[in-house]
């Protein structure tokens, strides 16, 4: 109860201060992300406030950069999600990183949920490859130009304690992850003006944690993205020390395709179409018989649906979701990941 109280005044004093001006941020942004989800099957139906997260950041001169990051209402609970100091020792191209952040590694669960195509999250952004953690990383970027190949590499180490058992934490082991991130743009001749670019970006990455046994995980995704056009597809395997569970094997692949509207409260219409995948999967801790266990159950999903994007100041989309899921005869639904009808508010300021 304790903790929760100190949450709650460490948010409104967060709050509070950037209103009034006290906080030297240079930025401000908040996430409201509301939703009704229907389960077709079983006829019920919630409201549910996903997301409302307020962040500050800002940078110090040319050398130093600062996020501080808070979620109100992570399905009801208040989080602290980022808190860290970012330095450039060297240039603008080298970064060094220290404090609490999501770890460098993969493509989707690296998205912040203003950045997210569809209203759930994939399995490997939610269950598989989603890690937040203490730690310090070191970053350099080769290229600046967006019309030129950039190579953007990051690795960090972490105290594997995660975000809220930090205090009296100690070991004698560190986790890690290293990312490399590889942008290919490649010139439109349509309309014969050449200087339209879109892109290719392959990433890969890689990622050792220990709950109770080793696990290692490596990514390796791909996108491209037009002036319209986004498609996208991404790989996840993720092993487990001395044999003890079953290799993971995740998959996520979608395409998205903008429209323009014109005289319409909508600025676009986006359809879109997702297939995702997972085997049996454990968070690598172990349960009271000495066994890990099946946290998430085998299951695939295909999920359709269109965003509607408000006009500006605000980026505001209107997310509707129908999502099918396929189960093998051994697994288990949980709660939540039945077939569902999803229309999500989302508001970036």
């Amino acid at each position: 109860m304790a903790k929760k109280i100190l949450f709650r005044r460490a948010a409104l004093l967060l709050v509070g201060g950037a209103l009034c001006g006290n906080l030297m941020a240079q930025e401000i942004h908040g996430t409201i992300r509301s939703k009704y989800e229907y389960q077709t099957e079983e006829g019920e139906g919630r409201f549910q406030v996903r997301s409302a997260r307020v962040s500050f950041s800002g940078a110090l001169e040319d050398m130093a950069e600062y996020k501080a990051e808070i979620d109100l209402s992570d399905e009801g609970n208040i989080k602290m999600l980022d808190a860290y100091a970012r330095f450039h020792p060297f240039s603008k191209q080298t970064n060094f990183t220290v404090g609490q952040m999501r770890v460098p590694f993969t493509i989707d669960a690296h998205r912040s949920p203003h950045q997210q195509y569809f209203a759930n999250r994939s399995f490997i952004a939610k269950q598989v490859g989603n890690v937040r953690d203490v730690g310090a990383t070191l970053g350099y970027t080769f290229g600046q130009d967006v019309k030129e190949t950039q190579v953007v590499l990051e690795a960090g180490l972490f105290n594997g304690s995660g975000l809220t058992n930090q205090k009296d934490y100690w070991t004698k082991s560190v986790n890690f992850s290293a990312k490399g991130q590889f942008f290919f743009p490649i010139k439109s001749l349509q309309g014969g003006s050449g200087n339209t670019f879109r892109g290719v970006n392959v990433t890969l990455s890689v990622q050792k944690t220990r709950p109770d046994v080793t696990v290692m995980m490596y990514d390796a995704g791909i996108y491209f993205q037009s002036a319209r056009f986004h498609l996208e597809a991404e790989y996840l395997l993720k092993t487990y020390g001395h044999d003890t569970f079953d290799d993971v094997h995740a998959l996520n692949t979608f395409a998205c395709y903008d429209i323009p509207l014109r005289r319409c409260a909508f600025s676009k219409v986006s359809p879109l179409v997702r297939f995702d995948y997972m085997t049996d999967h454990s968070d690598g801790e172990y349960n009271s018989d000495g066994v890990l266990p099946i946290d998430d159950y085998e299951r695939s999903r295909l999920t359709a649906g269109a965003t509607l994007s408000l006009l500006k100041p605000f980026k505001a989309d209107i997310r509707l979701n129908f999502e099918k899921y396929f189960y093998p005869d051994a697994s288990i639904p949980a709660t939540s990941e039945k077939d569902k009808i999803v229309c999500e508010f989302m508001l970036r300021f």
